[in-house]
């Protein structure tokens, strides 16, 4: 059967395609918004023994850009295409596709702070996103590359190329083809680790990040829709980004020419080795727009040798969901810059609670290294180990304090706890802010699952416009608990720019920056 490509998006919007033409599990497209985040990696691991031999080879310049034939002749042959076979899930027309990609939320407004918060942290909508009938499976191939690291068939891949795949085809640059056993895959860092059994292959040599910079040049070869061994060149376009639904992965991003079929194939660098698995692309059209992005090697590497070793991937958890700190929320908490993470809610029970850690914090360092954006967080975390312990450098009520947490293990669901404690408070306005408030009822703390606050009656002037909505539950602000609306006013009285309202709304929490200078 002939693959399945990515479904073709109007020119106004942006798409995330994976790039496996008809992969299984992974080929639709998704709405990403790219964001800027300076996460360190960790140190690059030892190269093998067999591929430090190989990594003195520099593309030489030829009129201004380097030449990559070398390399592409040395480590080429370590490249391979891969094939898989199975059944998905049909999602029906190309148009219904369509349709529910341009609308992944629901009616919320362009405005509204929540779409953001569902956006970012992959939940759906209240009201949104309901289980129809299952739908019928269907047979399906697809194809990917893939690049290998050790001389008996160990080789490293995207894990949403061979994600529920029944049958992985390897096939080498010598045209012999291999059956492939999947050793494990994690959806969290699109990783894969596949097994071919062969002896004294090519293999390789992998590189580090640490000394990558934006401009420098890279190439990238893999099998963009089927045409084997192909090699594109580009440079870096920058480093640490995050993507949507990619928190654990601070992507490197190039304007590398990839495409769908490019996917698991090998990023190298000008002395031919490998510094990045191409992984994903920025599009209009399901196809090469000149954004793609690949996963740092030190990240592939460190996932490879868990699952080598255990058949899984383990990943850290801190147990908070966080948010960007724009100028006006770092105006509101008194920060002297817009970085860190902004704190929105705090697992029960979870590690970030154990360590002290509140809602309305700032987190600015992890172990000394800066969170810039606050995608920095879940790729720094997502890269240490359950049980580790690491100190939180926070911003809190205009000072920086410092916590230690110990680590839990993503994998483990936390607890969800509600509190319904008595509150007290009299109806009122809040002009300033446009706001109109009254107390919670007891039945509504209990349903809502919060021990104080007060439901907004009314939004107009700068709350409005900001997206507060009438319904929403102002929890605290400026990242201190409401207990009345006294409070409120006299917290808004002395704020001379902005605030930063803590909202919930349904179960999902976010901070709402309001302008009120």
């Amino acid at each position: 059967m002939s693959t399945r490509t990515p479904v073709a998006m109007t020119p106004a919007r942006l798409t995330l395609a994976l790039l496996a033409a008809g992969a299984i599990g992974g080929a639709g497209a998704t709405f990403i918004t790219s964001r800027h985040a300076g996460a360190a990696l960790p140190p690059a691991p030892a190269a093998a023994a067999a591929t430090a031999t190989a990594t003195s080879t520099e593309a030489q310049a030829i009129g201004g850009a380097p030449d990559f034939s070398q390399i592409t002749e040395r480590h080429g042959p370590a490249v391979v295409n891969i094939t898989v076979s199975g059944t998905r899930t049909a999602s029906g027309d190309d148009e219904d596709d369509e349709q529910a990609a341009a609308a992944p939320h629901g009616g919320m407004g362009p405005n509204d702070p929540f779409q953001e918060f569902f956006r970012r942290f992959g939940i759906p909508a209240p009201g949104f996103g309901a289980p129809g009938p299952r739908a019928p499976q269907q047979f399906t191939r697809g194809q990917g590359s893939g690049f290998i690291v050790s001389a008996d068939g160990v080789i490293l891949t995207n894990a949403h190329v061979v994600h529920g795949a029944k049958e992985v085809t390897v096939k080498l640059t010598d045209r012999r083809e291999f059956q492939a056993r999947v050793l494990g895959e994690d959806a969290r860092t699109d990783v894969a680790v596949l097994k071919i059994d062969a002896k004294d292959l090519p293999v390789a040599p992998l590189g580090s990040t640490r000394e990558l910079r934006p401009g420098q040049w890279v190439a990238a070869i893999g099998a963009p829709f089927g045409f084997e061994n192909s090699v594109t060149v580009g440079v870096v376009s920058a480093k640490g980004r995050s993507l949507p639904d990619d928190g654990y992965v601070p992507f490197i991003q190039t304007d590398v020419a990839v495409n769908p079929g490019n996917s698991g194939g090998p990023l190298f660098n000008a002395r031919g080795e490998v510094v990045g698995i191409n992984s994903q692309i920025y599009s209009r059209s399901g196809g090469y727009m000149g954004l793609s992005f690949a996963i740092p090697i030190e990240l592939a590497t460190k996932v490879k040798d868990q699952i080598v070793a255990t058949g899984k991937a383990s990943h850290a958890r801190l147990g908070v969901a966080i948010q960007e700190v724009n100028q006006t929320l770092a105006d509101s908490f008194k920060l002297d810059r817009p970085e860190g993470a902004l704190v929105a809610s705090v697992d029960p029970g979870g590690p970030a609670d154990k360590a002290g850690l509140q809602v309305g914090d700032v987190i600015r360092k992890v172990d000394g290294q800066p969170i810039v954006a606050s995608g920095d967080l879940p790729a720094l975390i997502g890269q240490s180990r359950p049980g580790e312990k690491v100190t939180l450098e926070v911003w809190r009520h205009g000072k920086r304090e410092e916590l230690s947490a110990k680590l839990g293990d993503a994998a483990e669901r936390p607890a969800q706890v509600a509190q319904a404690d008595e509150g007290a408070g009299a109806a009122g306005q809040q002009p300033k802010l446009g706001l109109a408030l009254r107390p919670l009822q007891p039945q509504e703390r209990a349903g809502a699952g919060v021990g104080n606050g007060l439901v907004v009656e009314n939004a107009t002037g700068p709350s409005a416009r900001a997206g507060v909505q009438p319904g929403d539950v102002l929890v605290a602000v400026n990242g201190t608990p409401v207990k009345s609306i006294e409070q409120v006013r006299e917290v808004v009285s002395k704020s001379d720019k902005s605030v930063a309202l803590l909202i919930q709304r349904g179960d999902s929490r976010i901070f709402v920056p309001v302008r009120i200078g």
